[in-house]
């Protein structure tokens, strides 16, 4: 008597169309993370130029300094304990000398 395999297994093809399945949701997926943690950077920069500005009256109010610079308010404790912060960019914040406020920049 012979004895038949009936093991199953995938074939070529199933494999390919794994394959292909698997890079089409990498296609869609990769460049919606990407986006994401763009969008998660711009907020951050935000944010940030938000607080400067916060900063930057509260020390001009409680030192009663007219014209600071943005190094005299992001070198002090009191203000920026951990620092000054930075763009996740990597670009300068930069203080108007006139407003005293720090504008927006495009990345």
């Amino acid at each position: 008597m012979s004895r038949m395999r009936t093991e199953k297994a995938l074939t070529l093809i199933e494999l390919l169309i794994i394959v292909l399945i698997i890079g089409a949701l990498s296609a869609i997926a990769i460049p919606r993370i990407a986006s994401s943690a763009n969008r998660a950077r711009n907020g951050t920069c935000t944010t940030n130029i938000d607080v400067l500005n916060s900063q930057i009256e509260l020390y001009m109010a409680k030192e009663g300094v007219s014209s600071p610079t943005l190094s005299d308010v992001t070198g002090d404790p009191d203000y920026f304990p951990e620092g000054a912060l930075t763009c996740p960019f990597g670009t300068v914040y930069v203080m108007n000398g006139t407003t005293y406020r720090v504008q927006g920049h495009s990345h």
